[in-house]
């Protein structure tokens, strides 16, 4: 009767895009949502049977769209689509890496529009069917309640028997608290896993940078050698010029080795602080290596608060199939009683009949 099993947002399919949005003045330029190719994800809410696509990009969501049955992906190139939505009254363009990356999110944008129509027809066909049960058993809950007796009096006073509404009301409370709070631990657990992925990216693409970095420092430091041993060639040869007096270079020959010097020394000047700044980005790495392993312990106790809750969960689910199994017990007791007193109170009727014929004759 209660499964042990929480629905929540599902992710059915995932894909890295660089995300746009067009101008809302111009309705004809596209705007960038984000600074870098972030993950683009359709997901399924099994609570209200809906399709979204969802992209967070740092903090906040970029993307928050819900899919209707009259949504279409048009792809515009080799590697950029894009669709409208009007409940957000803007179009999304995605780029992607690859022609394949935006053949494959083409082909499940169609699937989860088509799964969307499908939801929609049937939830229409669920209302239709509620109207008609309610239009159909109105009446005869009417009447039911009016041929029911609301008091019953058996040797003493009168003692009303309702059918109370507060075990209903109790279990109907304690399942929204529960739905509750299940959603807001889903809603944690998906926020930690966008920034955890914001992580990862950015951790990829700073490790790519500094293998880059280290093989052109290395490449760097070769031009330096060479650049320096130039340097003290020039110098010997111009201390030689210099020594030798009447046989010495011409002023223009001068000039020429002095501005080689001076390049030499700017160029110099330049790679030292290119250097510098790889230095700088190795230890900004190193600051955001601490802050993914933050971001995965962070994670991983939600996963055990979440593993809590769903045991929590399993507890109050087992005590409410117990609570409804002992009402139902009661009700039958309650219905056995009843139908005793219904026939004792008729046995009580036909003796009462039975002693005024008596006293009449």
């Amino acid at each position: 009767m209660y499964p042990h099993h929480r629905e929540r947002e599902q992710p059915i399919f995932s894909a890295r895009a660089h995300v746009f949005q067009i101008d809302p003045n111009t309705k004809r330029n596209w705007i960038p949502a984000s600074k870098h190719a972030v993950t683009v994800s359709f997901f399924y809410d099994a609570n209200r049977n809906v399709y979204r696509i969802i992209s967070v990009g740092g903090t906040k969501a970029i993307i928050n769209c819900t899919i209707t049955p009259s949504m279409t992906f048009t792809r515009t190139s080799q590697k950029f689509g894009q669709w409208a939505d009007s409940r957000a009254n803007t179009v999304y363009g995605l780029g992607f890496a690859t022609e394949q990356q935006l053949h494959q999110f083409s082909e499940r944008f169609k699937e989860v529009k088509e799964a969307a129509r499908l939801a929609c027809e049937k939830s229409q066909d669920k209302m239709e069917l509620a109207n008609t049960a309610l239009s159909i058993a109105a009446p005869q809950d009417l009447s039911d309640e009016l041929q029911s007796p609301p008091v019953m009096c058996v040797n003493g006073p009168e003692d009303k028997m309702f059918r109370s509404q507060s075990a209903d009301f109790t279990l109907s409370s304690e399942k929204e608290r529960i739905k509750k709070m299940l959603s807001e631990g889903s809603i944690c657990e998906m926020n930690l896993e966008a920034e955890l992925f914001t992580l990862q990216d950015s951790n990829s693409k700073l490790v790519a940078a500094l293998h880059e970095a280290n093989n052109n420092v290395e490449q760097w430091k070769k031009q330096l050698v060479a650049y320096q041993e130039e340097t003290e060639r020039l110098r010997d040869q111009v201390a030689d010029l210099e020594a030798h007096g009447g046989h010495g270079p011409s002023d223009m020959l001068k000039d020429e080795l002095t501005r080689s010097l001076e390049e030499l020394e700017a160029l110099l000047k330049a790679k030292d602080e290119e250097i510098h700044i790889l230095q700088n980005k190795k230890e900004e790495y190193h600051e955001m290596e601490q802050e993914r392993e933050e971001a995965i312990h962070r994670l991983q106790e939600m996963e055990m608060r979440n593993l809590e809750l769903e045991r929590r969960v399993q507890n109050v689910e087992q005590n409410l199939a117990a609570s409804m199994e002992e009402r139902d017990h009661t009700e039958s007791e309650v219905q056995r009683a009843i139908e005793i007193l219904d026939v004792k109170i008729f046995d009580l009727n036909d003796l009462r009949q039975s002693l005024v014929k008596l006293i009449d004759k």
